[in-house]
């Protein structure tokens, strides 16, 4: 997935850069005590699975990003986010982890939650198989046309610098009668001193709304409607690492169709974000 979100578990938005709205209201809102039930929810059912394992690695990091975007789509305005995560792998292959997003003007209102359970398979020296289940939550995301979501993936690693991942993507609302698909190729490559180089391209078919404005009765008005189509976008990343800390520019690109399409739903071009793991 080609996106400003630093990974939940392991290596995706996913991730990369990083969306916002605002329905629900503080952290304490019912809503988002149904998003920490799902998340628990999920997390809980994978542990059965996992306690056999004798020692579990936990690491975490915590983000500032100039905006949250996902598969080229802005999930929040040109404005910063903070940005956490929490991850638990085991030895025998599987990985919990939570993540959680705010902007810095709401920081009291989530803008994305994310909960992930995957495992991981060593295919041979280079190749790794990774299966995966997301459950994505989006409080008060309908300005920025953001669904709430469940996806199962299955990603090819070629020794931690290629991965191709395929997704299958269900919408949990009114468009998510049928699953879509979504197809990410990332790269990250090492160069000189502490930088490295990272680029992603990927396909989606739509799973948001296209919006239009109409005037009636001297008031403007909008409509929405499922979008159509197959949405294509990518980045190019420059990141320097220095211990635990790390910052990372990155390069966001979508084909003209898909910004059409989208209208105001476009990322800013350039996405920053300066994290520091532990």
């Amino acid at each position: 997935m080609t996106d400003s979100r630093f990974p939940c578990a392991l290596p995706d938005r996913s991730a990369r850069p990083a969306h916002s709205g605002r329905r629900d209201g503080a952290l304490g809102g019912g809503r988002y005590g149904r998003t920490l039930f799902a998340c628990a929810w999920i997390i809980g059912s994978a542990l059965p699975l996992a306690l056999h394992a004798q020692s579990t690695t936990f690491n975490g990091t915590v983000a500032l990003s100039s905006q949250l975007v996902d598969r080229g789509q802005a999930i929040t305005g040109d404005t910063p986010v903070l940005q956490g995560a929490a991850a638990w792998t085991f030895p025998s292959g599987w990985s919990l982890g939570v993540s959680a997003s705010a902007t810095t003007r709401s920081p009291g209102r989530l803008a994305e939650a994310l909960a992930q359970v995957s495992h991981r398979w060593l295919l041979s020296g280079d190749w790794q198989l990774q299966a995966s289940l997301l459950y994505y939550r989006y409080p008060g995301s309908t300005r920025y046309g953001a669904s709430d979501r469940t996806e199962t993936g299955l990603s090819w690693t070629y020794r931690d610098v290629l991965t191709l991942g395929l997704s299958a993507i269900y919408v949990l609302g009114p468009d998510g009668h049928r699953p879509r698909a979504a197809a990410d190729l990332n790269l990250h490559w090492p160069l000189a001193g502490r930088f490295s180089l990272s680029l992603g391209a990927g396909v989606a078919q739509p799973f948001g709304r296209s919006y239009r404005y109409y005037y009636r009765h001297g008031y403007r008005r909008r409509y929405g409607q499922p979008r159509t189509g197959l949405d294509s976008y990518g980045h190019l990343g420059l990141a320097w690492v220095n211990g635990p800390w790390r910052i990372e520019l990155d390069r966001i690109v979508a084909d003209p169709a898909t910004r059409r399409q989208r209208d105001y739903l476009g990322a800013s071009p350039w996405v920053a974000t300066l994290s520091r793991s532990f």
